[in-house]
């Protein structure tokens, strides 16, 4: 492979692109992950000045940011349901950035960071090395099994 045409390839592959989906979900899943199983293991001292930005309370409102950044990022990380464990992904952290953090790059740039990778994993889907991947081709083969 020559330099140029890596640097001009357009033909990456299904495999390619679906590794690479494999990678980010990995990589971004378990980071939130950490935050998540912070929270948690925190849960009681952390719970009383946790922010109630959308008023349901401080206990609640970090146990829904615990189940989105622990219990959802894992299922992304499977790539489970990923679509579906990506959405309160999303509502927590445009929570977290434009509310808590007033929408300011420079308090909230990693919740804007968290933001950007899971719109564009939900956009994308979890590729070809997931759990959802699988379900996907078992669904399919149950179909076509019943046209015949």
């Amino acid at each position: 492979m020559s330099l140029l045409s890596f640097i001009f390839s357009t033909k990456g592959g299904f495999h390619k692109t679906s590794g690479i989906l494999l990678l980010a979900r990995l990589v971004f899943g378990l980071l939130l992950a950490n935050h998540g199983l912070e929270k948690f293991m925190n849960f009681s001292a952390m719970s009383a000045q946790f922010p109630d930005p959308l008023s349901i309370g401080n206990e609640l409102s970090m146990g829904m940011a615990v189940f989105g950044e622990l219990v959802c990022s894992l299922a992304v990380v499977a790539g489970l349901f990923t679509r579906l464990a990506i959405i309160p992904i999303i509502f927590t952290m445009i929570i977290a950035f434009f509310v808590v953090h007033g929408g300011s790059i420079a308090e909230g740039e990693l919740a804007f960071a968290y933001l950007a990778v899971y719109v564009l994993l939900f956009l994308a889907g979890p590729g070809k090395f997931s759990f959802d991947a699988f379900i996907e081709s078992k669904l399919e083969a149950k179909e076509n099994n019943g046209l015949r």
